[in-house]
């Protein structure tokens, strides 16, 4: 049997269809690097949502067709994109202004852990060798108004990424609103991770032996189907 056959939940496009359906129309959207790049390829109907990329690109679209791209224009993870009409152009120290001024509306950012109270690691793991700093993703949590985050809800070696309390260095604390994963999306609230709706096959319990920390269900769980 093929892993594909076995495995339940959301697929990273998924996911990243899932984020762009919470996004407000007309907001403002910085996506980071790796899975978050993905949702750059949906806008629900009827909306217009204007995607950021902090080295200097505002109306970024989805990657392009292979062998169709342009190789100076990428995003901030060295990956080819689209402009979309009316996108713009300008120095990265004008992108950071918007980051710092508190001109974006929201971000989606991946994720190393989670923690329960909404503090976020997702550029070090700490170990020798590790990334020495923690780049442009320190701006985008303390500027930016809401931070999502979207993550396959265990690491490759099934260790939760959801935790009581974060093991490696903080990009922010506190900044954390939502997490996207692919077994379920969950709110950072009072008393901790609060699921608000269930990927295709998963139960509540599924996901809760798979967190690090107390998983409350929401109000009413919606179940995609």
């Amino acid at each position: 049997m093929s892993a594909d056959a076995d495995r339940i939940g959301w697929s990273r496009e998924e996911m990243a269809r899932r984020v762009a359906q919470d996004i407000p129309d007309g907001s403002y959207v910085n996506l980071g690097i790796g899975i978050p790049e993905l949702v750059a390829r949906f806008v629900p109907d009827g909306r217009e949502l204007i995607y950021h990329t902090e080295n200097g690109l505002l109306g970024m679209g989805p990657s392009p067709a292979e062998g169709a791209g342009d190789p100076e224009l990428i995003n901030a993870g060295k990956r080819q994109v689209t402009a979309n009409a009316g996108a713009s152009f300008f120095h990265q120290s004008d992108s950071f202004a918007m980051i710092r001024g508190g001109h974006l509306d929201l971000c989606v950012l991946g994720a190393l852990q989670v923690a329960q109270n909404g503090d976020l690691a997702n550029w070090s793991t700490g170990e020798e060798g590790a990334i020495p700093a923690v780049g442009g993703a320190m701006d985008l949590v303390a500027g930016v108004k809401a931070i999502y985050v979207i993550t396959q809800h265990c690491t490759k070696r099934g260790e939760p990424k959801l935790v009581g309390s974060c093991a490696y260095p903080l990009t922010g604390a506190g900044v954390v609103d939502r997490v996207y994963t692919d077994l379920a999306v969950i709110d950072v609230a009072a008393g901790g991770f609060r699921v608000s709706e269930l990927a295709p096959g998963v139960s509540f319990e599924y996901v809760r032996e798979r967190t690090g920390a107390a998983l409350l269900p929401g109000d009413a769980i919606a179940v995609s189907s």
